[in-house]
């Protein structure tokens, strides 16, 4: 391919030196009975740096979800995977060790061009070849916060968020046991009640912190102590967030965090999430960042910095989020489909259907539903790389565009320099929090990937708001 389109060059890893999550070469596919096998994920390769949010998106079915599992090992007994994805500063020296690979699949470790040095050069982590004890103990909740999809899977039907806050907060930020001084014979009623004074006070910073998680999650302070069932779809969402950021991981994942809530709902949630990752943590751990799963387009376009597209389970383009939303847009024909499909775009669907995983076609999976298709795309493209144009990170520079496409999207040499983004809450009227008896939100039923097809603002205009300050959350 001629031009700026040509075969992305590694890049070295001074190049990526404040990567929290370096995923290469990632495959997961299902066994199933009479021989079948899903495909769910293939080759997938990204990373995350810190202080960045990284939206991943795609239709519902592609394995978005499935990637996130296998990132926290929590995929099913019949599932397979090869690849490698380290999570850096994790602590671990020894344990990143190159990926598996499934038979088939290529060489361990296997990566896409243009994304970085072999996963073991970099120190931490391997979160696909770590055991069960090192990922419940060590990982889940304190390095990596899970915003899960389905939130009443995750909540403890017996207990009330405000407990199960509590204990959270205990079990990953870790109890302070005060060493209280002996006191001389005799006086054991002394050193009890010192004792009694320390628990209370324990109890009232264990009570303060899940507060806090809570109102940082926009759950209201009167539900606390309600039990899941007692929570509409909305309300149970916000619980799950509250739990998520509780632990204060330096990297969160965040799988569809806005299932259920009305458009402002939407908007505060996303800001909070996108707060979380530009704070310093006040133990100066380090800044954090978020990998944020979601097939709302509007949310990505107002926190994202750069945007992955999956399809069939590949990652298709990975851009920056300026360039994605801006004028110039992306470049993979996918791509361009799910911004065509909003409102306020073309509101054209593509047309066809995504193929199943267990039979996918040969060559690009695209190609059947794509106006560009040519004999070419019968085998699988290649990764390209285009250099940036725009970007909303000043520093480090930004990445090229990576696409896997035999004809991607032309794009013009010069652009408008895109907009900054504004407000929706100030355009929109209404959004008055969603109710106990249904009528919950405008993202439709939970777990679907489908583009959001909304009232939202103009995507193309790409420069992230200033999170406003919380306001007073709105509930049944």
């Amino acid at each position: 391919m001629a031009g700026p389109d040509r075969p992305a060059p590694p890049i070295g890893a001074d190049a990526v030196s404040d990567v929290l999550l370096s995923v290469r070469g990632l495959h997961v596919r299902f066994l199933l009975p009479r021989g079948r096998i899903v495909s769910a994920v293939t080759d997938a390769s990204f990373y995350v740096r810190a202080g960045e949010c990284l939206v991943l998106v795609g239709e519902s079915g592609c394995g978005k979800s499935v990637l996130a599992s296998a990132l926290l090992g929590l995929l099913p007994g019949n599932a397979q995977t090869a690849g490698s994805a380290v999570l850096d500063g994790a602590g671990a020296p020894g344990l990143g060790t190159p990926g598996h690979a499934l038979p088939g699949h290529g060489s361990p470790g296997h990566a896409l061009p243009g994304h970085g040095s072999p996963a073991h050069d970099l120190p931490g982590l391997d979160l696909l070849a770590a055991d069960e004890r090192t990922l419940a103990r060590r990982v889940r909740g304190r390095l990596v916060g899970l915003v899960p999809q389905s939130p009443a899977a995750h909540l403890t039907p017996v207990r009330t968020v405000r407990s199960q806050l509590e204990e959270t907060v205990a079990e990953l930020r870790g109890p302070r046991r005060r060493h209280l001084p002996q006191g001389p014979q005799g006086s054991q009623g002394s050193q009890r009640s010192q004792e009694a004074r320390g628990l209370r006070r324990g109890r009232a910073a264990l009570r303060s912190a899940a507060a806090d998680a809570a109102e940082r999650a926009a759950f209201p302070a009167s539900h606390l102590d309600r039990y899941p069932h007692e929570l509409s779809g909305g309300l149970a969402q916000r619980a799950a967030t509250a739990l998520a950021l509780a632990g204060d991981a330096p990297l969160l994942l965040a799988d569809e965090p806005t299932t259920g809530l009305d458009r402002d709902l939407v908007d505060r949630t996303v800001d909070e999430l996108r707060r979380h990752v530009d704070a310093e943590p006040a133990d100066g751990s380090g800044r954090r960042g978020m990998l944020m799963i979601t097939h709302d387009l509007a949310a990505a376009s107002r926190v994202a910095d750069r945007v992955a597209v999956m399809y069939a389970g590949r990652i298709v383009e990975i851009c920056d989020a300026a360039d994605f939303f801006g004028a110039r847009g992306p470049r993979h024909p996918y791509s361009r489909g799910l911004l065509d499909a909003l409102p306020d775009r073309a509101f054209t669907p593509i047309p066809g259907l995504p193929p199943e995983l267990s039979d996918l076609p040969p060559g690009c999976a695209f190609a059947p539903r794509c106006g560009r298709a040519t004999d070419a795309c019968g085998t699988v493209p290649a990764v390209m790389a285009v250099p940036p144009k725009a970007t909303t990170r000043p520093e480090p520079p930004a990445d090229p565009t990576l696409v896997a496409c035999h004809h991607p999207v032309e794009q013009p040499e010069e652009s408008a320099a895109p907009a900054a983004r504004t407000d929706r809450a100030a355009d929109e009227g209404g959004g008055e929090g969603e109710g106990e008896g249904g009528g919950e939100g405008s993202q439709g039923d939970e777990g679907h990937d489908t583009p959001q097809t909304g009232p939202g603002p103009d995507p193309g205009v790409p420069a992230r708001p200033e999170p406003s300050k919380p306001a007073e959350p709105t509930h049944a």
